[in-house]
């Protein structure tokens, strides 16, 4: 699967638009109430679900994306000083 970078917080038809799986917000939001959209292997139907960094999105057909947050660490530099 494909990662998509984005730069800070992002909602999951934000993201489905951004990573070229939907055309349009409507379809997002169709597909996200229908049921048809997965975020790590549960079905999501909220649209302003916040992605965090590492998310998998992904269809039924099995389209999906990996969401990446630009500048995101899992250690903090605080963290690496200690």
């Amino acid at each position: 699967m494909e990662e998509i970078v984005v730069q800070g917080a992002i909602r999951l038809a934000q993201f489905l638009k951004l990573a070229g799986l939907v055309m349009t917000g409507g379809e997002a939001k169709r597909l996200i109430q229908a049921g048809m959209v997965k975020v790590n292997g549960r079905t999501e139907q909220r649209r302003g679900c916040q992605l965090k960094d590492g998310d998998w999105v992904t269809l039924p057909d099995g389209t999906g994306r990996r969401v990446r947050v630009k500048g995101e660490e899992s250690v903090s530099r605080k963290d690496q000083n200690h």
